[in-house]
């Protein structure tokens, strides 16, 4: 979740709006509970209702109007979650199948004048006037594609589960992925875990933000700042997948060349990071997957140099190394030009440089071994 300032919704949904929203599981489940943030508000979220229940489709405001469902938060439907607060609502009855679409209707009396959202949501939203909690399709309303104030979806398993989080920037948020489609890499890693009774107890958590960087703020907090609430907060998690980086890299050089000293106070600064997610993601129990920086050379927005280039070599050496993580998705030699290494491969390219094409995030959630997690092979 990130601050949604100039991503907020819009002046005529400041009061009594009800915004449904569509989200994906990837857990199979008889039960569910919503996670709710206010966590970068400044003032109080007030909740007059929600509801959640299965979508028809994950393009449609249309619901299953047989599994529609009251949430509650301690008992009560109505909520006020506290600025700076995240609430998780009681567990809600609803059979939920994996890889399943909901619809979560949210009735809003006031929305605070900063709200908690995510932009890249790669999700359309609908926003109409009034209650309409239960309305089987929210007819001609207005869309959005982002999200707000939902910050996970919990389900509970059947039998016994793990999670695998995802902690990442724009690439693992789907930048560039058509609308609606769940082309994200993650995605297809939960596509292909849920095609196999052996690992069909993994869930798949993403919590990429677009611009996030490791030891600087962008549009949401650095991830290590986060990390707590977005990894350790989350329930079940056993695995964390770690690929962040390069925006740190590329911001340095982005509007001027850096000096060499600056260029060794990052990736210092960046080492530590990653070291420190690791210890504490290890005192949970938590097994970590790094996975290393692709090449972004051909970058027309961050345009790096050579020592820039440098600073990425030296950082996936050190993910690279046996004595850090647990294990390693090796994306930068997945996804770059065997010509040319310091750039993404052409047809795995979405032409910016940077990010990777359809075809490259296909390739990225089918190169992630499944034995990496345990005994689920």
């Amino acid at each position: 979740m990130t601050v949604a300032d100039t991503d907020a919704l819009p002046v005529s949904a400041a009061k009594d709006t009800t915004l449904r929203q569509l989200v994906r599981t990837t857990l199979e489940g008889s039960r569910l509970r919503l996670r709710i943030s206010n966590a970068f508000g400044r003032s109080p979220l007030a909740i007059s209702g929600v509801h959640v229940a299965r979508a028809v489709a994950r393009n449609s405001s249309r619901i299953d109007p047989a599994s529609d469902r009251s949430v509650t938060f301690a008992g009560s439907a109505a909520v006020t979650i506290p600025a700076g607060a995240e609430y998780l609502s009681d567990p809600v009855a609803l059979a939920v199948p994996a890889l399943a679409t909901l619809a979560v209707s949210i009735h809003l009396s006031e929305v605070p004048k900063l709200e908690t959202g995510h932009p890249g949501s790669r999700a359309t939203s609908y926003l109409v006037s009034g209650d309409e909690l239960s309305a089987p399709e929210l007819g001609g309303a207005p869309t959005t594609d982002h999200w707000y104030f939902i910050s996970g979806v919990d389900v509970e398993p059947a039998r016994p589960a793990a999670a695998i989080a995802v902690l990442g920037d724009s690439i693992t948020d789907g930048h560039g992925v058509a609308v609606n489609s769940d082309t994200r890499w993650p995605d297809y890693l939960a596509n292909r875990l849920q095609a196999s009774p052996a690992t069909r107890s993994l869930s798949v958590l993403n919590v990429g933000i677009g611009g996030n960087r490791m030891v600087e703020d962008g549009l949401g907090p650095n991830a290590a700042a986060r990390f707590d609430r977005d990894v350790l907060a989350r329930d079940g998690v056993k695995y964390l997948i770690m690929l962040e980086g390069v925006n740190d890299l590329g911001v340095l050089t982005r509007d001027a060349p850096a000096s060499a000293e600056a260029h060794r106070a990052l990736l210092q600064r960046m080492l530590t990071a990653y070291a420190e997610i690791i210890a504490r993601a290890h005192d949970r129990g938590i097994k970590v997957i790094a996975a290393t920086i692709m090449p972004f050379a051909g970058s027309g927005y961050y345009h790096p140099g050579a020592s820039t280039e440098a600073d990425r070599a030296a950082i996936n050496r050190w993910l690279r190394a046996a004595s850090h993580a647990d294990a390693v998705i090796d994306f930068d030699a997945i996804m770059r030009d065997p010509a040319h290494p310091e750039r993404l491969r052409k047809d795995l390219d979405s032409g910016d440089g940077l990010h990777p094409s359809a075809a490259g995030y296909q390739l990225m959630g089918y190169s992630v071994p499944l034995s990496l997690f345990g005994g689920h092979n």
